[in-house]
């Protein structure tokens, strides 16, 4: 249905990702982030089917960084209709006011139709504005020897060790308290191979740090020969 929309709009649909079956935020991110190195597109669209049963939030944690990363300047209409969707769409309009373009989260309750006309109204404003595929924003502390680095899957946490008293007490709320101090530094509050499973919930603390103006949090995600290709395509 609202693949039907967005056609009936009169856009061709460059690329299709399912992201459904209660996916994380990291593979929400993944998914984002393959789709925008493809070049050309005029605008991002995703619309959920508004009956599933999964937590819409971790997909705009996953949007949202992706989002970021790469200075999105397109604009992206998401419908997020489901469990939490207030919270996914107050994340999405969050976001938005870091970006060149804006971004739109909508609700079950708003018809694909009315998406779908609102993504065009989007794309006209922007004057079909064609996307360039580019490599991620990383912030400077990253791979800096000073900082600290903690192993999750397929990735890893970076933190700006220097920073760390200034920023304790919002990594520490915003990781749920997977992050806490000892001694005057970060550390897991888990065995290793636990927190390593808690990629999600890190990607959602490097959003809301960000969005807090927190600088000094950083989760790095792998996503094998991505950047090589965009960087050769460049």
């Amino acid at each position: 249905m609202s693949m039907d929309a967005i056609v009936n709009t009169g856009f061709t649909i460059a690329n299709f990702t399912d992201t459904s079956g209660n996916p994380s935020a990291s593979k929400v991110y993944r998914a984002a982030r393959i789709i925008l190195a493809q070049p050309g597109l005029v605008g991002y669209f995703g619309s959920g089917s508004g009956v599933a049963s999964q937590e819409q939030f971790w997909s705009a944690y996953g949007l949202a960084k992706a989002f970021w990363e790469l200075d999105l300047d397109i604009p992206a209409v998401i419908r997020l209709g489901g469990n939490t969707e207030d919270r996914a769409v107050d994340i999405l309009h969050r976001m938005s006011k870091q970006l060149h373009a804006p971004v739109e989260g909508y609700r079950k309750s708003d018809a694909p139709a009315t998406i779908a006309a609102r993504f065009a109204e989007l794309v006209a404003g922007a004057q079909s504005a064609k996307w360039r595929p580019r490599p991620p924003r990383v912030p400077k502390f990253v791979q800096d020897p000073s900082a600290t680095m903690l192993s999750v899957k397929n990735g890893c946490v970076w933190i700006d060790t220097r920073r760390w008293a200034q920023i304790r007490g919002a990594v520490e709320m915003h990781s749920g308290g997977l992050l806490v101090d000892r001694q005057g530094a970060p550390a897991p509050s888990l065995p290793d191979d636990e927190f390593a499973t808690k990629d999600s919930e890190l990607l959602a603390c490097d959003v809301e740090c960000r969005l807090a103006g927190i600088e000094g949090f950083y989760l790095e995600l792998d996503i094998p020969g991505l950047n090589e290709l965009i960087r050769k395509a460049g």
